[in-house]
Order: C-alpha cells, then structure tokens, then sequence
C-alpha cells in the first residue's frame, strides 16, 4: 500500500470516527443527565453526580403512565406490523397478481410521505368518520406507517432466499402451510425479527403522528414534549437509557442467536451450506 493509499485510509478512518461520534453525542447526553443530580425540575445542566433517580426511575406516576402507553401501543402495533408486513412481502415477492407495482408504490408511499401530513389526514378520516382519537387510533396510524418498514425489511430477506428449498419441501409432499411453517418461516424468522425491532423502535419514538391522532392519550415522546416547558424529570433520561440498554440487548441477542443457529447448520452438514435446504425440507416432509 503506498502512502498515498495510507493516507486517505487514515483520513478516512478519522472522519467516519468523527460521523460517528457526532451521531452518539445525544445518546451519550442522554445517559450522562440520567445521572445528574439536578435541583428543582430543570435538568439541563450538570449539577453534579448521584444515583437517586436511579434509585426510583418510576417515582414519576405520569411518566410511568406514559411510557406504559408507550410500550403497550408498541406491542400491539408490532404484532399486528409484522404479520401483515410479512404476509404482504411474501405476497410481493413469491407471486404475480394484476396491480403489483400498484401495491409496491403503496407500500413506499408512506415512507415518502411526511410524517405531517400522514398525521393530518388521517386526523381528518377519525373526524369524518366520528372515531374518537385515543390509543387505538394511534395504534391504527402506527401500523398504517410500520407495516412499510416490515414489508421492505421482510421483503430483502425473502429476495436473498433459495427458492428451490420450498418446492424441495412440497415435492416432498409437505402442504404449504407446511413448508411456511417449518422451512420459510424458519429461514426468514431473522428479517422477521429485524422488521419486529425496527418497528417497535419506530412506535415508541414516533411523536408527529401520533400528537394528532392521541386525543387524551399520553404518550412517552408527547409527555417529554410537554415537560420541556416546565422542566425535563431526570426519570426521562433514565428510562430512556433503559429502554436503549433493552433494544441494544434485544439487538445482541438476535445476532447471537442467528450466528449459533450458522454454527450449528455448519455442523450440522459438516460444512456444506446447500444440503441444509434438503435437510429442512426433508423435516418438513417428515412433520
């Protein structure tokens, strides 16, 4: 490698170290003020060092409330996401039907659209429709946005997927649900995975759709919102650095569990990656 070649190595490395930490200073803010031992109600400058709102990060009832509401909508909108993101991508990808380019731009289309004017209109359809606004309809605004990020997610995985290991199974008699079950789902279940996180992750934060289409519900992002103007809580950063602690957790044990289930696939068949399709497929057959 020549000095030229070094040197723009080097510069590199530095300014991608320096993207990077520009991107984590928040996160980093975040945990460091979880610490702080603010007087009064403002947190928003370093005051010293304790550990008492660790000690009670739910001491706030409000703001326990409205992360509950948080994780609930979270929960229900991921379940409901990544059932229909994952049908619809098997759908998109697996087979051809009159208005498919049709419902790939429905899917792109609120990936495109700004979070606004999604929250406007279908403020608008609750209105016209006399729906009261509360938790079921932000669940319903997140699910119409999260299922896009399900389906694209879900879709990659797919794409990159022999299709041979499914006729494998059904040629060996095994039905379709069958061959879902126990050789698609199976082989998918990491995009599936990816898509449940990343939805999840996208409802707790999301603030803009859902301060239109919450009524009298609290939110988690919608009480911080509300409490900058009197003052954060420090319990905000700390259970905002428990939920990060919690995704980070999720994310590690996901890419653990795929790296030992390679592991045990390339023992399995003794280093040769294409008879764990006729593997599968024969299992299948088998179940």
């Amino acid at each position: 490698m020549s000095s030229r070649d070094r040197l723009r190595t080097g510069i590199l490395g530095v300014w991608s170290g320096l993207a990077l930490l520009y991107l984590f200073i928040p996160i980093f803010i975040i945990i460091l003020y979880s610490f702080n031992d603010n007087k009064g109600r403002f947190n928003f400058t370093w005051q010293g060092f304790t550990l008492k709102h660790w000690a009670h990060p739910f001491a706030n009832s409000d703001l326990t409330t409205a992360l509950q509401n948080s994780l609930i909508i979270a929960l229900v909108t991921t379940i409901i996401a990544v059932t229909l993101g994952t049908f619809m991508a098997l759908a998109l990808v697996r087979y051809g039907f009159r208005g498919k380019a049709l419902t790939d731009l429905f899917v792109f289309l609120p990936l495109a659209t700004p979070e606004v004017v999604l929250g406007a209109s279908l403020l608008g359809l609750f209105l016209t429709l006399h729906v009261g606004t509360g938790m079921v309809t932000i669940i319903i605004a997140h699910v119409m946005f999260t299922v896009s990020y399900v389906v694209v997610t879900v879709r990659a995985r797919l794409e990159g997927m022999d299709r041979h290991i499914e006729e494998a199974a059904m040629d060996l008699g095994a039905a379709e649900w069958t061959t879902f079950r126990k050789v698609t789902l199976p082989m998918i279940a990491p995009g599936v995975a990816s898509a449940a996180l990343l939805a999840a992750a996208i409802s707790v934060d999301d603030y803009v759709v859902t301060s239109f289409n919450a009524g009298s519900t609290q939110t988690f992002p919608l009480f911080i919102f509300g409490a900058t103007r009197q003052g954060v809580p420090a319990e905000v950063n700390v259970l905002a650095t428990i939920l990060l602690l919690a995704v980070l957790m999720l994310m590690a044990l996901n890419v653990a569990l795929q790296r030992a289930r390679a592991r045990r696939d390339v023992r399995a068949t003794g280093g040769a990656p294409a008879d764990i399709g006729l593997e599968l497929a024969e299992a299948s057959a088998r179940g």
